[in-house]
């Protein structure tokens, strides 16, 4: 427990910072990472941070599995009074840091009010991806991270074939790596269990950042190989469809085609569209 007499703690900001282009930095985010003198991160996010915003900071920075090291060096600055900003991708409390801060903050003794922590908000790649598609989350959705290093694969497949099985539309994290190939082979055959061949599926790789690309392909089509960990597959319900572009590749992406999960709007309330207008029609 920190000592009564000790000085007080300097605030800790565990930030998120969106999908990766600086035009989708929140300003509280830029106002935390501003206002702290030292910056914590990844070593592949610390790139996103806009250069301006980390003149004269001190970095730590460590690479994948370091996570630990680096929430523990958080919490240790914001205890000697050193202000402190952890930046993560997408959503700190979106499979980052924040859970794991709290963590280390639990097991030293402390209570949370004893450090100001911060948890600030940024766009997860949840919907930095579903943007970029068209509207493929509009009803309810589940998020799965194909990652075993800290969730055995029996309790993953468990909670894939739950969220199939609930025609949610499927989200997947971390779906591919060069150790871990076989995942997304499984989490796709269970998802042709369930659904038909046919259903789309939104592959998104470096959302908002240089590099992306996004695809629309039906899930009998997904091909692993293309998939790595700056990826994220959103696999469509039992009403989810293509609405088709146009010109030469009307099911390409860059000719406007796009993913739709319909919320339901139109069986509702007979909304239909004719002669480019839209009119409601009577229900009976």
């Amino acid at each position: 427990m920190r000592p009564s007499s000790a000085a007080p703690c300097a605030p800790l900001y565990v930030l998120g910072l969106g999908p990766g282009d600086s035009s989708l930095l929140s300003p509280e985010a830029a106002a935390a990472i501003s206002a702290s003198s030292l910056i914590v991160g990844y070593s592949g996010y610390i790139p996103l941070v806009p250069g301006e915003l980390l003149v004269g900071k001190r970095i730590i920075s460590t690479g994948m599995t370091g996570e630990i090291a680096r929430a523990e060096a958080a919490v240790d600055a914001a205890v000697n009074g050193e202000e402190t900003a952890v930046v993560c991708s997408g959503d700190p409390g979106i499979y980052a840091l924040a859970g794991l801060i709290l963590e280390r903050i639990e097991r030293r003794g402390l209570a949370a009010s004893d450090i100001p922590l911060h948890v600030i908000p940024g766009i997860p790649a949840l919907c930095g991806a579903a943007a970029l598609l068209g509207a493929p989350l509009t009803h309810d959705f589940a998020c799965v991270s194909l990652s075993d290093l800290l969730t055995p694969w029996a309790i993953i497949t468990a909670r894939l074939r739950h969220a199939f099985a609930g025609d949610f539309v499927l989200v997947l994290y971390n779906p591919r790596s060069k150790r871990r190939a076989r995942q997304l082979e499984e989490a796709l055959a269970i998802g042709r269990e369930h659904r038909g061949t046919g259903t789309p599926v939104g592959v998104v790789r470096n959302a908002f950042r240089p590099g992306q690309r996004v695809e629309i392909v039906l899930l009998g089509d997904v091909a692993p190989d293309s998939v790595d960990m700056f990826t994220i597959l959103i696999i469509g319900n039992s009403a989810s469809r293509i609405v088709h572009g146009r010109g030469e590749c009307p099911l390409a992406w860059a000719c406007g085609a796009r993913m739709l999960t319909p919320r339901g709007y139109t069986e509702k309330y007979g909304i239909a569209r004719q002669a480019g207008r839209l009119y409601k029609e009577p229900l009976i």
